[in-house]
């Protein structure tokens, strides 16, 4: 007679059920009594089994069958568990029981659910290395300051709004991520953490930072990107130890003064609202190898800057800088000048595209050429028109230059374009006015303009008739209130750059993918949400993508494909993959880490 009753449904797997009820395999708890390390990373766990908190204390499973223990499976001979990784699950608490683990040197829980910490944290006395990065932690609990044989401490990617004076007591520690979370200020106990290499509290809500950071004296890394610092103290000079300072995307007005931080090796201020560089906050920076000074307000760079022998990387684009020291030339070791955006007047804008060292080889064609005097100065001679409108003259005869920039108008004089007369136009500069449409008469121009510059005014779209300029092969749009652009564009076929930054555009615009003889895109600061890798690597000389402070959620793996690309930035965008460590690494790096994510 059969020992199921009739109709009675059978389970399959009977007899190996409670092997499959535990989420962590018993031979994975075998082997981690062995080597001291247990991996549970990506398992979807919601919690953690009871018995890996009791790892080390619970009698394990073989001891209570009847079997004979070579050498290699004496479980009595067990080591005790000293790194658990639990990333990429959906925990959303650590139970008490976590202190079982008293000799853990490695704790890793980044990318979880978890809201808050148990107080039994504080046992873990062993501990290095915490990594609680890309959870919902809101508050720590003060237990976490009795860890003082930490060595690391990731943060990063939490809702933290106060950091407790008791991170101060870490003495032993090297390294302190912070960035993206919402702290408005950080303690002055800071300054206690002497032994800190590495400090990193981009992306946050800081206003200041306090006078205490001082004393953190062999502080090498310093990282307050996107904050809303409007100064830095005078402290910061003391910390003679620093190499890398980052200060990107705040509201600095002035450089900082950094004159004793001769071990500095980058300084990373672009994104500010920076005037002017004096003389003496460069002159004491001799170890300096990237200087990076972008999207600021700078209306000129000191002669100082050729005393930085060491410099490799010098960032001055987007700035109103029309001249530069021709001494730039004679600095060897300058490998990266990056100057678009700016109105320089003594350089055409055909050799700017030409690279580094064709704009450094015909700087120092100046200096030979005018050893005496200032030769980037250009005569300025001005006619007066009826309008009071003032037209360089010089410049459309001599520099084949339309500039009628910077007068808050909201229109452009017929005066300025009869000024022109029959003289071929190569470059129109229009910039910083109110204008709110395309002047009607720049139309005039289509046969010989090659560069046009409308940045700065209140543009909401580009007429049609804009692509009657054939011979464009550089735009420049940023700061406009525009959303789209025409797709007759398409028929601009000697189009090299296009500049939109710091417009309202919510989607690539999808003129730019068929433009085929484009090298440069600049369109960050805008709403964008997604890019087309696959239209975009039919872009074959496309080497430079702004993508920067964007709401770029996904980054499509494929844009490791567009191997053209010489200069990919993807900062300020939301996405979560790849890490902000893998998009620092720079574009090279970035595009392998792509291209590796491709499914095969």
């Amino acid at each position: 007679m059969s020992r199921f009753k009739s109709g009675a449904k059978i389970n399959p797997k009977s007899g190996f059920a409670k092997e499959n009820e535990s989420p962590v395999p018993h031979g994975l708890l075998k082997s981690a009594r062995k080597s001291g390390q247990l991996n549970l990373s990506g398992r979807g766990l919601t919690e953690v089994p009871p018995s890996v908190w009791r790892l080390n204390i619970d009698t394990p499973e073989e001891a209570n069958q009847n079997l004979s223990f070579g050498a290699a499976d004496r479980w009595w001979e067990q080591t005790d568990l000293t790194k658990l990784i639990l990333s990429s699950n959906k925990l959303e608490l650590l139970p008490e029981d976590v202190s079982l683990l008293a000799a853990l040197v490695v704790l890793d829980v980044h990318d979880n659910q978890l809201t808050s910490l148990p107080k039994t944290i504080g046992e873990l006395q062993q501990l290095q290395k915490l990594n609680l990065s890309h959870n919902k932690l809101r508050e720590l609990p003060e237990q976490l300051w009795s860890l003082t044989n930490l060595r690391s401490l990731q943060l990063q990617q939490n809702v933290l709004e106060v950091l407790p004076q008791g991170v101060g007591q870490l003495a032993n520690l090297d390294e302190l991520d912070l960035s993206g979370n919402q702290l408005t200020e950080v303690p002055d106990s800071l300054g206690g953490l002497n032994n800190l290499v590495k400090l990193n509290l981009s992306h946050n809500k800081l206003k200041s930072l306090p006078l205490g950071i001082s004393g953190m004296t062999n502080l090498k890394l310093l990282d307050c990107t996107r904050n809303h610092l409007e100064n830095v103290p005078p402290v910061l000079a003391h910390m003679t130890s620093l190499e890398q300072l980052y200060l990107r995307h705040n509201k600095l007005r002035v450089l900082p003064e950094l004159s004793s931080c001769k071990m500095l090796k980058e300084l990373h201020v672009g994104n500010n609202q920076i005037e002017s560089v004096e003389a003496q906050q460069l002159k004491h920076l001799t170890a300096l190898g990237v200087l990076e000074l972008r999207d600021n307000k700078l209306k000129n760079l000191p002669d100082e800057v050729t005393l930085l022998e060491g410099l490799e990387r010098l960032d001055i684009s987007n700035n109103d800088i029309s001249s530069l020291p021709c001494a730039l030339g004679n600095m060897t070791k300058l490998k990266m000048l990056s100057l678009e955006g700016n109105s320089l007047r003594t350089i055409r804008r055909d050799l700017l595209t030409k690279g580094t060292q064709e704009i450094l080889k015909y700087l120092r064609s100046r200096v030979q050429e005018q050893p005496d005097g200032n030769p980037q100065d250009v005569p300025q001679t001005a006619m007066t028109l009826p309008s009071q409108a003032k037209v360089n003259v010089h410049a459309i005869k001599t520099l084949k230059t339309l500039n009628y920039s910077e007068k808050q108008e909201a229109s452009v004089p017929d005066e300025v374009f009869d000024a022109v007369g029959k003289d071929p136009i190569s470059s129109v500069n229009f910039s910083r006015n109110q204008l709110c449409s395309l002047p009607a008469r720049i139309i005039e121009l289509k046969d010989t303009v090659t560069d046009i510059n409308l940045g700065f005014n209140k543009l909401t779209s580009i007429p049609v008739e804009f692509c009657m300029l054939q011979g464009l092969a550089h735009i420049d749009f940023r700061n406009n209130l525009l959303e789209s652009l025409p797709e007759e564009l398409e028929s601009l076929t000697k189009l090299r750059s296009v500049i939109l930054s710091f417009n309202r555009f919510k989607d690539f615009p999808e003129v730019l993918y068929r433009l085929h003889t484009l090298e440069t895109i600049l369109i960050s600061n805008n709403q964008v949400g997604s890019i087309d890798p696959i239209k975009l690597k039919d872009l074959e000389r496309l080497s430079t993508l702004d993508l920067q402070n964007n709401d770029i959620l996904h980054v499509p793996p494929e844009l490791g494909n567009c191997t053209s690309l010489r200069a990919l930035m993807l900062d300020g965008n939301p996405f979560r993959h790849p890490r902000a460590a893998i998009v620092a690494k720079g574009t090279d790096s970035l595009l392998e880490y792509l291209r590796s994510r491709i499914p095969s």
